[in-house]
């Protein structure tokens, strides 16, 4: 397994994030540092101040020795705007190879444009959608429609560079913002192309301090997942937080859970970004994305063909990279998959649930023996576990707990409803039954490929009076599939109300 190491020296913050490569054409993180470097605080002639020189370099001799702990086999390193403006630019890269023997390399406005664009695009399930990405000495907007871009704009200010400008010593809080937020407001109306965008348009916040915002609203609303990828933010709660953040001392602000330490005195300005940018546009939602230009060059460096032809189908290379990464028997699983599929198919006039669902039981089906990596012996409570927390992308949180409820309960008699109160705020009644339904199937495709060996390949099911006759097509014998299918007609006949035969 090749690792990769990627530094990110932002304007804010210099990040370390170790990848595992998995069988040539996925990634998984298995290592990440970040620490603060603030590069876009320069002198006045633009030029890098010597502390942030040192500091920077100090930082990179850190993550260079983390990388030969961790036995990285190539080191990646990119700067954005900070050092691409700097004044003193070649002596700061050239004084950070001959400490270091890294070799960092400046990407352009358009570079990093496309980078987040890329780490967007491949991680989530959004046809037309507005990318906003505030970091801190620039702003970024990409508008792309069909995974294509259509426009482009960088401002030449970020949270760090904002802070700079607008803060001092004789303004209180609340005005620092309010001069922020007009300041803002009147470079977004220069550009000319944010009057064309499609009102169905999705605006998706990407970079740490759209996380930030994104885990601050999840506190507040007590919101059941610590996810942050495609997580919704109603314009609302965006207020609430931009109102509370912006009235509070520094002190206050770091104390406030979500906000890390090195962000918290430049968050304020990111928040005025986005009150500016949301007021303007008039938008009522803020999707979250986790991926951004990190994942971007990565998709680029790895899956190269990607520059031309983003991923189609997101969610099914999460899945795949999640299953590869645990060791799942892929093409069980793609099997179980098959049958689950024909499985809802032929049983529809009995269930009555939308082709929404199949993508639940995708997840389900690709995932249902990651548990058995951890422990056999409750597995699907593991593999429950193991999907709440998966981060999977091109899928929406709901779906997300749906799935991991289904792996949960199809191998239990009776549902602790107890435990899902939790998740009230995603799931409805209704889904309690629809749970119980998809568990049921995912038990049956699951039993009809028990000697994992593709035993079973096509199925007929009709439903006449008060049982279903499942014909099925075999290959050789498929005793062991089909006594282990007989053994799920208890519980079929509980859910579905009709006895099952299995022919």
């Amino acid at each position: 397994m090749e690792k990769i190491a990627l530094i990110d020296l932002g304007s804010n913050t210099a990040r370390l994030v170790i990848y595992d490569v998995v069988d040539s054409s996925f990634f998984v993180v298995s290592e990440e540092r970040r620490e603060p470097v603030r590069l876009g605080e320069t002198e006045s002639d633009g030029s890098l101040k010597q502390t942030r020189i040192m500091q920077a370099i100090a930082t990179l001799k850190a993550f260079k020795e983390i990388c030969t702990i961790k036995h990285v086999d190539k080191i990646l390193a990119v700067a954005t705007a900070a050092v691409r403006r700097a004044s003193n630019q070649r002596m700061f890269l050239s004084d950070i190879y001959n400490a270091t023997g890294i070799r960092v390399t400046v990407v352009s406005e358009d570079e990093e444009a496309n980078y987040v664009y890329q780490g967007v695009v491949n991680s989530m399930d959004i046809p037309r959608g507005l990318i906003m990405e505030i970091g801190g000495g620039s702003t970024k907007f990409v508008y792309y429609n069909r995974r294509t871009i259509l426009h482009t704009h960088i401002f030449e200010f970020g949270a760090v560079t904002l802070s700079n400008m607008f803060v001092t010593a004789d303004k209180t809080p609340e005005q620092c913002s309010d001069d922020m937020v007009e300041y803002v407001r009147r470079q977004l109306e220069q550009v000319e192309w944010f009057k064309e965008v499609d009102p169905e348009t999705q605006l998706i916040g990407v970079g740490g301090s759209c996380r930030n915002l994104a885990r601050i609203v999840r506190r507040v609303k007590k919101y059941p997942l610590d996810m942050v990828h495609n997580f919704p933010i109603n314009v609302e709660d965006f207020n609430y937080v931009y109102n509370m953040v912006r009235t509070l001392d520094l002190d206050k602000k770091r104390r406030i859970k979500g906000i890390s330490s090195a962000r918290a005195d430049v968050f304020p300005s990111a928040l005025a970004v986005i009150k500016a940018f949301v007021d303007y546009m008039g938008y009522t939602r803020i999707v979250t994305g986790g991926c951004g230009l990190r994942e971007g060059v990565m998709f680029n460096y790895i899956v190269p063909q990607t520059i031309e032809r983003p991923i189609s189908d997101t969610l099914g290379y999460s899945l795949q990279c999640l299953a590869r990464h645990m060791g799942v028997d892929v093409h069980h699983a793609e099997q179980t998959f098959n049958l689950c599929v024909q499985l809802f198919k032929q049983l529809r006039v009995l269930h009555k649930f939308p082709r929404a669902y199949v993508r639940v039981l995708r997840v389900c089906a690709l995932l249902h023996d990651i548990g058995s990596t951890f422990k056999f012996y409750n597995h699907a409570k593991h593999t429950s576990y193991m999907i709440l927390n998966s981060n999977l992308w091109g899928i929406s949180h709901k779906d997300i707990v749906f799935a991991a409820l289904v792996t949960d309960v199809y191998n239990k008699e009776e549902i602790n409803l107890s435990e899902w109160a939790k998740y009230d705020v995603l799931l409805t009644p209704e889904d309690v039954e629809a749970v119980r339904k998809l568990a049921v199937i995912l038990r049956l495709a699951i039993a009809l490929d028990f000697g994992e060996r593709c035993a079973v390949s096509e199925l007929q099911c009709d439903v006449l009076g008060d049982s279903v006759i499942m014909k099925t097509e075999v290959d050789g014998d498929a005793t062991l599939e089909l006594n282990a299918a007989n053994s799920v007609a208890l519980d079929f006949k509980k859910v579905f109300k009709k006895n099952l035969e299995i022919l």
